[in-house]
């Protein structure tokens, strides 16, 4: 199983993923989750491009992280 750290740096700009990361201004220790695409990653922290724009997730508070397939194609009305 690769750390899913590892597999951030590893993949290219581009890939669709979802990442799984820790809250650290909530008190109750929560995490919350970040789809979209890999937009670049540096020794510290990857940049995702989601829907509501792009988000900087720090190495250190990632708790998960896997590839996902493209988005289904709009269904025809």
């Amino acid at each position: 199983m690769v750390n899913p750290v590892e597999f951030l740096k590893a993949a290219g700009d581009g890939t669709r993923v979802v990442i799984r990361y820790a809250l650290h201004d909530d008190p109750a220790g929560s995490a919350t989750d970040a789809l979209g695409y890999l937009s670049g990653t540096d020794e510290t922290h990857c940049v995702i491009a989601t829907v509501r724009g792009l988000t900087t997730i720090a190495f250190a508070d990632v708790i998960a992280a896997k590839e996902v397939p493209p988005p289904p194609a709009p269904r025809p009305r």
